[in-house]
């Protein structure tokens, strides 16, 4: 696993249980992103908010090493991504901590409520913090749910709330507050409206949110409906993005489209007896015009309207993933 030193603003290279205590960055692409290219090259590092906010945030944190997907890995290498894209669920749950920075959302008008400020974080608006691109893209779905531990900071690295497991959180069920997450009452304090507002915007449960339920007693077509209206920019990562929620590894094979998500449905299939798998295409009318032997859906679109399961018993898997030959 290579990792930047947040003090010398160099990638450093370890293996298994050589690796640090680290934080990871969760974030969207924009222009002019600086790359592995530009780390390794002859020259320093230029000036750039996002990195730059990434390592002081880590180093005031006293954590000495990030991992940031844009620095850290070597995309010309396919082997390298490879084995990266399979791996990234773990290296975010591994995490000490992942920090979101969310570069199109503006500050927050009240910092002293922070997560308190549910009028904040329900606002509507280009930059309001549920309109935020990062909540729109496939990638950022696993990094969400993967981490124990997930703050969330805007443009200029304000923080604006924090998503921790529930068992390291003194708020979350000890509070008197009560909402409806889709599954029933749940009772929380108001530090944990934080949670509301992140359930309402991603359309998880906030029992998962919060790590009182795991991914795996949440039935398949559920956590495939989370990702119905997140994109991604090349079709085949809509498949390999979600790879981590479901437990599985593939083989990266850019160029084949649509067969991706096939491919992934097809080993979610071999390791789980969940046939909620096949009940994709509810409320649609879409499905009608396909062959009568089509089983698998073509996309997350097709779970959209999905409803939530009752939570499953975590049962042993058909069989353990194989991890990508790289």
């Amino acid at each position: 696993m290579r990792l930047l030193n947040a003090q010398t603003r160099k990638l450093e290279e370890f293996f298994d249980h050589q690796i640090p205590v680290y934080a990871i960055l969760s974030h969207t692409w924009g222009a002019n992103e600086l790359i592995y290219d530009d780390i390794t090259g002859p020259t320093p590092l230029p000036p750039n908010v996002k990195i730059d906010g990434c390592c002081e945030k880590a180093l005031s944190q006293k954590i000495d090493y990030v991992w940031i997907d844009t620095l850290c890995i070597n995309k010309s290498s396919s082997a390298e991504l490879s084995e990266a894209i399979n791996s990234m669920f773990q290296w975010y749950r591994s995490a000490s901590i992942c920090y979101a920075y969310l570069s199109d959302v503006s500050g927050v008008p009240r910092p002293e409520l922070g997560q308190n400020d549910y009028q904040y974080l329900s606002r509507k608006g280009p930059t309001s913090f549920s309109a935020s691109r990062w909540f729109t893209r496939s990638w950022t779905l696993q990094e969400l749910l993967a981490p124990e531990k997930v703050q969330f900071y805007d443009q200029k690295w304000n923080m604006i709330g924090e998503k921790e497991k529930s068992s390291n959180h003194p708020h979350l069920g000890s509070g008197r507050h009560f909402i409806d997450d889709g599954r029933g009452w749940v009772k929380i304090d108001r530090p944990s409206l934080f949670y509301l507002a992140l359930s309402r915007i991603t359309g998880i449960p906030i029992l998962v949110l919060s790590g009182d339920a795991e991914l795996e007693e949440v039935c398949v077509a559920e956590r495939m409906s989370w990702a119905a209206d997140r994109q991604t920019t090349r079709k085949e990562d809509i498949a390999y993005s979600l790879m981590g929620i479901f437990g599985v590894n593939m083989a990266m094979l850019y160029g084949e489209g649509d067969r991706a998500f096939i491919r992934l449905q097809e080993e979610i299939i071999q390791r789980s007896d969940d046939d909620s798998i096949f009940a994709w295409g509810l409320g649609s009318t879409n499905h009608m015009s396909r062959p009568s032997s089509q089983l698998l859906a073509f996309s997350p679109t097709d779970f959209k309207a999905t409803l939530s399961c009752p939570l499953l018993e975590k049962s042993p898997s058909k069989s353990e993933p194989n991890r990508t030959e790289t």
